[in-house]
């Protein structure tokens, strides 16, 4: 029944927010399309809280003054509206998979998000350095997910370089973001499970480093966090008697051994 609600309003808030920010992003400036997306970031984490979904934000007195980056884990997509919903103004990086849907692309256009080409390469790489380039002169907080894909739980993939160059675009500081959100919201799973989901961000990464170190210390900070994060959900789970299905990656990885 959890995940039922759960999808009905999902779908029925999405359909809503985003016919009101088509038409808002015929309107010129982008205040509109902004005060749209974010109640729409809002609406869904009230819908969260409905189906016993308990967002937490720990470290925000790590964050530096903005601008920034921000480099979040993303095992759900539920990530980006609790990420959306704790500033004022975010220029997030988005694949081009977005602009396949009907009314979005002029959405994104009016909200400043960079979109580049999923299939990466030299040309994705072009494009994510000319639309940063442009949030960078705004100074905008940017948010991008480093991996560049959504993950399950336990499953963690390299960092890509596309961070380091926009770090050395703009010589701001890089955030690392922990998450245990994919615990109750994982990746594309219909099932939705309660409990305490968690971001945290860690201390900033400054500019300066070369790609090999900072990268590294970029992925170390996600991964043994968002771990430390995913262990204490699956505690809490235990003390409480909730019933999951086995994670997949962890259940592959058994397989294999």
């Amino acid at each position: 029944m959890r995940a039922f609600v759960f999808t009905i309003g999902f779908w029925w808030i999405s359909v809503l927010y985003v016919l009101m920010a088509a038409l808002l992003a015929l309107v010129p400036g982008r205040k509109g399309v902004r005060w749209a997306v974010k109640r729409y970031a809002k609406r869904m984490v009230q819908l969260m809280k409905m189906v016993g979904i308990q967002p937490e934000v720990r470290g925000r007195e790590r964050l530096p003054p903005a601008p920034f980056i921000l480099a979040p884990k993303h095992s759900s997509y539920g990530d980006g509206f609790l990420m959306y919903v704790q500033f004022d103004d975010v220029a997030f990086v988005t694949g081009d998979h977005l602009e396949r849907f009907p009314l979005v692309p002029k959405v994104l256009e009016k909200l400043g998000a960079i979109v580049i080409d999923n299939c990466g390469g030299p040309e994705a790489r072009k494009d994510l350095a000319a639309s940063f380039a442009k949030a960078a002169e705004e100074e905008r907080i940017v948010l991008i997910y480093p991996e560049g894909h959504l993950t399950r739980v336990g499953e963690h993939k390299r960092i890509r370089a596309g961070v380091w160059h926009m770090q050395e675009t703009s010589q701001w500081p890089v955030v690392p973001v922990a998450t245990s959100l994919g615990l109750r919201w994982q990746e594309q799973d219909y099932a939705k499970y309660p409990g305490p989901a968690v971001i945290e961000f860690f201390d900033p990464i400054p500019p300066g480093l070369g790609k090999d170190e900072m990268v590294a210390r970029l992925g170390e900070a996600i991964r043994i966090n968002t771990d430390r994060l995913v262990e204490e959900g699956r505690a809490w789970d235990r003390a409480n008697g909730i019933n999951r299905k086995p994670d997949r990656a962890k259940a592959s990885l058994q397989s294999a051994e």
